[in-house]
């Protein structure tokens, strides 16, 4: 049987820290493609992104699996993304302040030399604490990077004080997606190279 060293797609630090703490090795080819869609639906988005940043890599390496993801926050009917600059984030951070939202994390696995085509999402619902204008602030300048401007794994980011679902999911990579779908992949005559 082949092995074959997974890539991840993504340059994001919590992604890379979730496969690690799964104990699975992995290399990182970001995509950097331009992150656009004609979907509506925040479930269709993060899919159709993920596969995308999954198969620009591929397309490069046909020979490894390559794992692409995409996250957006789902919010009073509107999709939130990474803020454009600090006022775009006092925007996002205002409309989440003390509501519900739904964090949507699409995963895709593509192996194109095994014909591996997997994609799926994952969704939690967040709780925003209700903070003030001084507290939203501050946190506008935080988290340039992350979709709906907070991070719930920092430990100094209070913002969300309640999460009904995974957190992995919130912080960018729904694990039960990745490891089904590395699953799925090591059936088709597949052995994934594992850390330890």
């Amino acid at each position: 049987m082949a092995t074959a060293k997974l890539i991840l797609a993504s340059e994001s630090p919590r992604r890379a820290r979730l496969l690690k703490e799964a104990g699975i090795s992995f290399s990182v080819i970001p995509s950097h493609i331009k992150e656009t869609t004609t979907f509506k639906k925040p479930e269709l988005i993060v899919k159709e992104l993920a596969y995308k940043k999954a198969l620009s890599v591929a397309l490069k390496n046909p020979g490894r699996p390559v794992l692409g993801s995409d996250t957006i926050v789902f919010c009073k009917g509107k999709v939130l993304n990474k803020p454009k600059h600090k006022t775009d984030a006092m925007r996002l951070l205002r409309l989440q302040n003390g509501s519900w939202q739904t964090v949507y994390t699409g995963v895709s696995l593509l192996w194109l030399e095994r014909g591996v085509f997997l994609c799926g999402f994952g969704a939690s619902r967040c709780k925003a604490r209700k903070l003030s204008e001084a507290a939203l602030k501050e946190l506008a300048s935080k988290h340039p990077d992350k979709a709906g401007a907070y991070a719930v794994q920092d430990a100094e980011d209070e913002f969300i004080e309640k999460i009904e679902g995974r957190f992995d999911t919130v912080v960018g990579l729904s694990m039960d997606l990745v490891r089904k779908f590395l699953k799925k992949a090591k059936t088709s005559q597949v052995v994934l190279i594992k850390a330890g």
